[in-house]
């Protein structure tokens, strides 16, 4: 974590935190919270609630997951051990997405890992079905980790209840409603008591966060600790303008040549593309993972631990936030904005507001303020928001977003926790013998073009020289010449049999019918085509003249090599020759045969 996203003068031990969450969080090397951490714990604490903004990597998780457990533990010590009220249903986490409430969950168990049985979650935002799930939820967990649509379909159907509630926490506030939760979210308030602290975190605020504020929150401190000025500083925004084939040539020599060095995800908006363009490099010896919604929840959690491990150094990651709604209008331009006007007014005024009468006047307004998320393959997958990748050093929009939001959530991937990151973004010209254009990347650029300047920031172009990258541009085309859409259907069958192999819940299924196992493991190898050899190396002709290497007075040196002939030296030739200077006569061998036997 960067120092400047820490309270250097304040530690975990003044914030009177529970001393089996101070031993966590010495076991997990964490002395200074955070600013965020810092001031929204002790309010949280002192039973307030709260509407805080902060960007991505600033530890909103900490900052609310801590005072959960402590209040927990609290209310438990002031009971016997035989008390009845020690199990009950204490703490709502709700999330957008499946990744979000996976690493939420995970963070909470290692919170908890001094606290023996005292502190119990369960985390329902899961692929398993209701029936399966129930009876986790009859054991009345303490803390719950959920999507508003899970947690809704149990309160329905009555397999759990939340009258002794006493928390509720949405984090991702804007993604929760951009995903089309509004509707969920009434029916989940109509289920909770009337009297409960609240909690929401968010890393935008809109005029949908305003809405829910005003239906949730009561007289809420709100935190807005977003520094643009330190994220602009922080976050180094490149474009280019291409065509679709020289899209996938840039990445290749991009990445080929570790133009960018360190961990890099790769944005695609649909996923052929994103295995077009993963066996695209393919040719290339460039290994990367493919992240959509079609992988199962653990194989896609299990790709982004491997990939903070740094086992795997891209991701090819398909943004669909354009299916859950989340899609610019003309509006949206002026609407944070907006947002954030009111937030401030409503801050000066909320000693005098009447909390209980406002919130029944302005709740209608939640309804219809987000689009409706279409159906997809997994109605709760996102991953350009709340998935904590680490240690990213670039984000390259290799499709361009739909929307000027998802932009800044996509780059929100990287220059996290107060480090310095990269973003490339790939706009498409209009070009009419390209069938694959999407027509309305030019005019989301424009928009978030503005939205960046309005931020202190500016989308520099990304120049590059193309005499030296068209010479790779024949190797280039060669490779998607192999990517036909046969083989692309191909890998995507691949991709789910493999995941079938690694599945837990079929291991003793293959344990019994062995012979199941080695039909799947005998299948064909599903390469696009043959990948020739020659395509993994890159010829000495084509690496471009760079300079030499910079010293730290800036200067770049060549080293000196001394003159090179162009032929060889004629007296090692001479030298080289049998006989010194002497000539060789010429003669009939058969004559001489004979001489050397004697």
């Amino acid at each position: 974590m960067d120092e400047k996203l820490l309270d250097s003068k304040a530690t975990f031990l003044s914030l009177d935190l529970d001393d089996r969450l101070l031993r966590a969080l010495g076991n997990m090397g964490l002395v200074h919270p955070t600013l965020v951490q810092a001031k929204a714990i002790p309010l949280a604490l002192a039973g307030k609630d709260i509407l805080a903004r902060a960007k991505t990597g600033s530890g909103k998780t900490a900052a609310y997951c801590l005072p959960v457990l402590h209040k927990i533990l609290q209310a438990k010590d002031e009971l016997s051990v035989n008390s009845e009220e020690r199990k009950r249903t204490r703490s709502l986490i709700l999330v957008p997405t499946r990744e979000l409430a996976e690493q939420v969950f995970k963070y909470i168990a290692d919170l908890s890992k001094f606290c023996g049985k005292d502190i119990t979650a369960v985390n329902i935002a899961t692929n398993a079905a209701l029936h399966i799930q129930a009876p986790l939820l009859a054991e009345l967990p303490d803390v719950v980790v959920s999507t508003p649509a899970k947690i809704l379909k149990h309160l329905v159907a009555k397999s759990t209840s939340l009258e002794t509630l006493e928390t509720l926490v949405i984090d991702e506030a804007d993604l929760v409603l951009s995903f089309g939760y509004e509707e969920d979210i009434r029916g989940i308030l109509a289920h909770l008591p009337k009297i409960y602290q609240s909690m929401l975190m968010s890393a935008t605020l809109n005029k949908g966060v305003e809405s829910l504020k005003k239906l949730i929150l009561t007289k809420p401190a709100i935190l807005r600790l977003e520094d643009d000025k330190e994220e602009s500083s922080s976050l180094v925004q490149y474009v280019v303008r291409c065509t679709e084939e020289d899209k996938f040539l840039l990445a290749y020599v991009i990445l080929k040549l570790k133009l960018i060095a360190g961990k890099c995800i790769l944005f695609v908006n649909d996923i052929d593309r994103s295995y077009r363009l993963k066996l695209f490099l393919e040719q290339f010896s460039i290994r990367a993972c493919v992240l959509n919604s079609e992988l199962p929840l653990n194989s896609r959690y299990h790709i982004v631990e491997e990939f903070n491990r740094g086992v795997y150094d891209y991701i090819i990651a398909t943004d669909e936030s354009d299916k859950m709604g989340e899609a610019d209008t003309k509006e949206d331009e002026e609407e944070e904005e907006e947002a954030v006007e009111e937030t401030e007014a409503a801050e000066e005024a909320k000693g005098e507001e009447d909390a209980e009468e406002e919130n029944t006047k302005k709740s209608k307004k939640l309804k219809s303020k987000t689009k409706k998320r279409k159906r997809g393959q997994d109605k709760e997958y996102g991953v350009s928001r709340g998935i904590d990748f680490k240690g990213v050093a670039a984000v390259i929009n290799f499709d361009f977003p739909l929307s000027a939001r998802a932009y800044t959530h996509r780059v929100g991937r990287t220059a996290r926790g107060g480090r310095r990151g990269m973003s490339l973004s790939f706009v498409t010209k209009e070009d009419a013998k390209q069938k694959t254009v999407q027509a309305n990347e030019e005019p989301v650029f424009e928009r978030v073009a503005v939205q960046q300047r309005k931020q202190g920031s500016e989308i520099l172009p990304y120049k590059f020289d193309m005499a030296q990258v068209d010479g790779f541009r024949y190797r280039a085309n060669d490779a998607m010449r192999s990517v036909t859409k046969t083989s692309i259907r191909e890998a995507r069958i691949k991709e789910i049999k493999q995941e079938i192999l690694n599945s837990e819940k079929l291991k003793a299924h293959f344990e019994d019918k062995p012979r199941d196992l080695q039909f799947l493991r005998h299948d064909k190898e599903l390469h696009p085509q043959q990948i020739q050899p020659h395509m993994r190396h890159i010829p000495q002709y084509l690496v471009p003249k760079i300079a030499g290497v910079a010293h730290a007075d800036g200067v770049a040196t060549t080293p000196e090599v001394g003159f090179v002939p162009f032929n060889k030296d004629a007296k090692r030739r001479k030298g080289s020759r049998r006989g010194g200077n002497k000539k060789s006569k010429g003669g009939d061998p058969l004559k001489n045969l004979g001489k050397k036997r004697r």
